[in-house]
């Protein structure tokens, strides 16, 4: 509702065009279009008038998280980081107010994105040991009282989502590899083909459509 709520302020408050608003949010227009028509704005159920604090910063949150969309998954913020910048902006909510606002808004996109005018969507189904997925993340702890970064892999098997995660001081490939052979390890084999985001122990280069430039390292 938070994030249907910040297109019809944009729509009808601030007057913005429909195609500046698919431009902020990735939405196609007409499925803009037909959240308007369908004047959605409230809960069908009745609550009391309780403006959020997080309201007067709904814009801003609204365009990080559609910046986001277009970096890759290390480069995004987290959301506590997101917490924290809005303090600095003023705002003096719940860290989990704002969890619940960027829940909701990716739970919309992704539901808009499957009644665009692209196709209906097809869930990807994978067979048991068809394929693992492996991405990279970034997170802080503490070490012998030091904030340290971390590098974060994540080794997934695809049917199963059954999952390991292992933290690293950098991304190398010593590191990679490392991640890869105790995911093997914890799942007793390994999967037919490997899916990864275009990391760059893995791609030298992202070419034309599908074409990748491998690395050589990698591939062997």
């Amino acid at each position: 509702m938070g994030f249907l709520k910040v297109i019809r302020t944009w729509a009808l408050r601030d007057k913005m065009p429909i195609r500046e608003i698919a431009r902020r949010t990735g939405i196609a227009r007409n499925t803009i279009k037909k959240y308007l028509r369908a004047g959605i704005v409230e809960p069908a159920f009745q609550t009391p008038d309780r403006p959020s604090k997080l309201d007067p910063f709904a814009k801003q949150l609204t365009a990080w998280l559609v910046s986001d969309q277009r970096k890759s998954r290390k480069e995004r913020r987290t959301l506590r980081l997101m917490h924290a910048d809005l303090v600095k902006l003023g705002y003096d909510g719940s860290y989990e107010r704002v969890a619940a606002f960027v829940q909701e808004w990716k739970g919309e996109r992704q539901r808009a994105q499957r009644t665009t005018d692209r196709g209906v969507f097809v869930p990807l189904v994978f067979q048991p040991g068809e394929a693992f997925q492996f991405d990279w993340s970034e997170d802080w702890a503490y070490v012998g009282g030091e904030r340290i970064k971390l590098q974060v892999a994540h080794i997934k098997l695809s049917h199963s989502r059954a999952f390991l995660v292992r933290a690293y001081l950098l991304q190398t490939h010593e590191m990679l590899f490392d991640a890869h052979w105790h995911g093997f390890r914890v799942f007793e084999g390994v999967p037919g083909r490997g899916i990864y985001d275009n990391m760059k122990t893995a791609v030298d280069r992202v070419g034309a459509g599908k074409k990748r430039d491998v690395n050589a390292r990698f591939l062997r």
